[in-house]
């Protein structure tokens, strides 16, 4: 058994939780305090793995951190590291998602952010530029913010295939591209947008999250705003696997990171209330691509509970058992060694937990 190291994106700053065991665990002080972290990241390709968290300040704004040292200490490039170019007539708001490529093209590095972009680095994530391909798409105009904001939140870049990557925004939906981000199409054929006059359009879903498995990447799973899918042909359609669960909607879907097929999610009962169905802490797991699902509570809160998981705030580590790892809006911690059959608390009464990443050492 491996240690891991657990990154905790918060409202008013980042926690991070160590551990050599994966059982008892230690929490730094916090970093970045009174900034919101929306989104942290690790690339472990190289051989030193960089950390990344993407700090939002009242006063400065926001900006991408990096660190080579495990979270021991944090740079910041002089100028910018994401911004839009002059004549954009956009600026940068958040950071929504900050993602490796793939292991056989070192250097690069993907952030999605709001308004709905996607930016591109090839030095590591110490620079970024826009891909024009995304922002100039003729449909742009027309995404609309959700809830949490015009955020591209899903990068899933194909581990083989340099030329394909897939994002997903809210609202606008999924899009694809096989030319190395030259052009895209929308990808969301069979997901509903019930709240449109046509339910199911070419684009605009409420999507939540999109996740893959590298061994099996034309196998997506999807977490909508009401609803959740799976496609088997890398995007191209969707089939729903929502049967099963106590609700459709939710915010993060994490896949096993070695066995394809096996996938969690956080349900909740919505759209107006946007809580754990009959007020019960679950975690929900697929061993079967979606043809079944099986609530995991052992070690969660037993009794009325009612604060959500985000998007981002689920994950789990590369170890073997898998671990899987969740942080909830109560600012909870939550851990399994053993693929979600039993959980630990790890820390609570953090700020509401935004962002969760962990990386085994």
């Amino acid at each position: 058994m491996s240690g891991v190291v657990v990154l905790v994106g918060t409202r008013k700053g980042l926690f991070v939780a160590r551990s050599d065991d994966r059982v008892t665990y230690e929490v730094d002080p916090i970093a970045f305090g009174m900034n919101a972290v929306a989104s942290v990241g690790f690339d472990d390709r190289g051989p030193t793995p960089r950390l990344f968290a993407a700090a939002r300040s009242e006063h400065w704004g926001p900006s991408l951190f990096h660190s080579d040292d495990l979270g021991a200490t944090w740079s910041e490039p002089g100028a910018a590291p994401i911004a839009f170019p002059e004549g954009s007539g956009a600026s940068l708001e958040q950071v929504w998602q900050v993602v490796p490529g793939p292991r056989n093209q070192p250097g690069v590095v993907y952030a999605g952010v709001e308004p709905s972009a996607l930016f591109r680095s090839v030095d590591g994530g110490v620079t970024f530029a826009l891909v024009d391909g995304l922002w100039d798409h003729p449909h742009r105009p027309t995404w609309q913010p959700g809830a949490g904001g015009q955020c591209l939140h899903t990068v899933v870049p194909h581990p083989t295939d340099l030329d394909r990557v897939l994002v997903a925004m809210s609202t606008g939906g999924v899009y694809r591209t096989t030319d190395s981000g030259a052009s895209w199409a929308p990808s969301n054929d069979g997901v509903k947008a019930y709240f449109l006059p046509d339910p199911y359009p070419e684009y605009g879903q409420c999507v939540h999250r999109v996740a893959s498995h590298p061994e099996a990447p034309d196998q997506l799973f999807l977490q909508n705003h009401h609803g959740v899918y799976r496609s088997d042909d890398g995007g191209d359609s969707w089939q729903s696997i929502a049967e099963g669960l106590p609700a459709d909607f939710g915010f993060p879907v994490v896949v096993h990171p070695h066995r394809p097929g096996t996938a969690y999610l956080f349900p909740l009962t919505a759209d107006g209330d946007r809580m754990p169905p009959d007020r019960q802490f679950r975690v929900y797991r697929t061993e079967d691509a979606g043809s079944t699902w099986t609530p995991l509570s052992d070690g969660l809160p037993d009794g009325p509970y009612h604060a959500a998981v985000l998007r981002d705030a689920m994950c789990t580590d590369t170890d073997d058992p898998a671990g899987i790892y969740l942080g909830t809006r109560a600012g909870e911690l939550y851990a399994s060694a053993d693929e979600g059959d039993h959980w630990n608390l790890v820390v609570e009464h953090l700020p509401d937990v935004l962002s969760v990443r962990a990386l085994s050492v």
